[in-house]
């Protein structure tokens, strides 16, 4: 008997895919190799006399510095690039200004306001004309009280009716 194995499609795709990836590992490998060994020869250091070698050190440290100086000035070009990115972004958000929906009149009585303040299960009714001051009619029409003389009724008013008599009399 001959026993035949199902294997998902998604798992062959799987191993498909990691078979494909080490080799494209592989190749990159193999590629920076190549141009490492293109651009950097292998230094010939055999054979070479004290003098010889500190002039290729020399030389070496020349070509270092080069480099140095070039990194240094790409490196202050990226930064005063950053900065006056920066500064222009700054500057379009000034222009831009504050964005400001556009609001609509929205009219309200009483109670949607109340609503707004107080809790949605208690329905309170507002009537903000309890508070305001009545006036009546007959308060409007001055009270005509007769005018008269205070001084005559000052000993009525004191209390002191027969006092002041004896005491004006007493003197």
């Amino acid at each position: 008997k001959k026993s035949i194995l199902t294997v998902p499609t998604g798992f062959v795709l799987f191993l498909k895919a990691a078979s494909m990836l080490a080799a494209e590992i592989e190749d990159k490998k193999h590629e920076k190799e190549r141009v490492v060994n293109e651009c950097f020869p292998p230094l010939k250091l055999s054979g070479l006399a004290v003098q010889e070698l500190q002039d290729l050190c020399k030389e070496l440290h020349r070509k270092i510095d080069v480099v140095d100086e070039a990194r240094y000035e790409v490196e202050v070009k990226v930064a005063r690039n950053n900065q006056e990115i920066q500064t222009l972004n700054g500057k379009i958000v000034d222009l831009k200004g504050v964005k400001r929906p556009s609001l609509k009149r929205v009219k309200k009585t009483t109670d949607d306001m109340l609503g707004a303040f107080t809790d949605t299960t208690k329905h309170m009714k507002a009537d903000f004309k309890v508070n305001l001051k009545t006036v009546k009619k007959e308060e409007d029409k001055v009270k005509l009280e007769e005018v008269t003389d205070w001084r005559k009724n000052v000993e009525a008013m004191s209390g002191m009716e027969g006092r002041k008599k004896l005491f004006n009399a007493g003197q």
